[in-house]
């Protein structure tokens, strides 16, 4: 098998990650699109009041345990408010930090395993470890395993740091890096203190916290969109950072097509039949939850 040169390597864990993005952001527009339909049928039903069913166990035939809950419409209208405008902004938020840090992860594996003078002369790995290796690149592995591991324990601004000391990337003249970091802190708020403010969040996000300590940390569908453009700015933006390290074909290729052509997906990703379209909330939707 031909290994690809480390810059068309690079190129593709960015263009991975930017329609992984792209995925992402679909999925929670067809999502938010459906619960306009669920809410359009609700609003549509004769009955005031409608049963759901749902599971809330598992037996060992793998049989569903299903409950069902009477809901009048107000009440199940409100629950589909919630969904819409509370949970999912905040489950594709942890979706799209996940995403970014499997990419700076990737790169920093992908050179370092290229480069393996990277990792340092006191870098350490046990040597029972060395003894079982199979080879020198089982070593190198392990080693930059190790490395990853120190890495993804620091602070974003610690890690920016460290990856500039290994790659000489500066992520953080980088101003979507900036949002990112924010955006992190946010994810570890909602993780890790049930979203409310502390002094930990504070100082990560620096000059652009977005709220006041011990308050709740919004998160709603405007701060989603927000954090989906940063998140493809500062893809964007290392994509081009690499390549001028370690030039990729793969990348001028993608530079230097033709506009009306569309940039090959390196990963099938979802996509709409052409005769369906879907629009966000209906207006008649909205009123209904206010």
């Amino acid at each position: 098998m031909t290994i690809p040169n480390i810059g068309n390597a690079l190129y593709r864990l960015t263009s991975t990650a930017r329609y992984s993005l792209f995925d992402q952001g679909e999925l929670a527009q067809l999502t938010y699109g459906a619960f306009d339909v669920a809410a359009n049928n609700v609003t549509s039903s004769e009955s005031e009041v409608l049963e759901i069913s749902f599971p809330v166990g598992y037996l060992p035939d793998k049989t569903p345990i299903l409950s069902t809950r009477k809901y009048k419409k107000d009440e199940l209208l409100g629950r589909y408010q919630h969904l819409a405008f509370q949970q999912l902004p905040i489950n594709s938020l942890l979706q799209l930090v996940t995403t970014i840090e499997a990419l700076l992860g990737d790169v920093v594996r992908t050179v370092v395993t290229r480069y393996p003078k990277k990792l340092g002369a006191k870098r350490t790995i046990s040597l029972q470890f060395v003894l079982e290796a199979k080879t020198l690149e089982d070593i190198h592995l392990r080693a930059t395993d190790s490395l990853l591991n120190d890495l993804f324990y620091k602070s974003p601004s610690e890690f920016a740091e460290e990856l500039n000391s290994l790659l000489s990337i500066k992520l953080l003249a980088c101003p979507a890096f900036h949002k990112y970091i924010e955006i992190k802190a946010t994810r570890d708020v909602l993780i890790h203190n049930r979203g409310v403010t502390n002094d930990t969040y504070l100082r990560k996000a620096g000059s652009h916290a977005r709220a006041k300590a011990d308050s709740p940390l919004p998160v709603d569908i405007t701060y989603f969109l927000e954090s989906y453009e940063s998140s493809l700015q500062l893809t964007e933006w290392l994509e081009k950072e690499l390549h001028e390290h370690w030039h990729s074909s793969e990348f001028e290729d993608f530079k230097n097509r033709p506009a009306q052509t569309p940039a090959p997906s390196p990963e099938p990703v979802m996509s709409l039949p052409p005769s369906v379209e879907v629009e966000p909330f209906s207006a008649e939707f909205k009123q209904e939850l206010k």
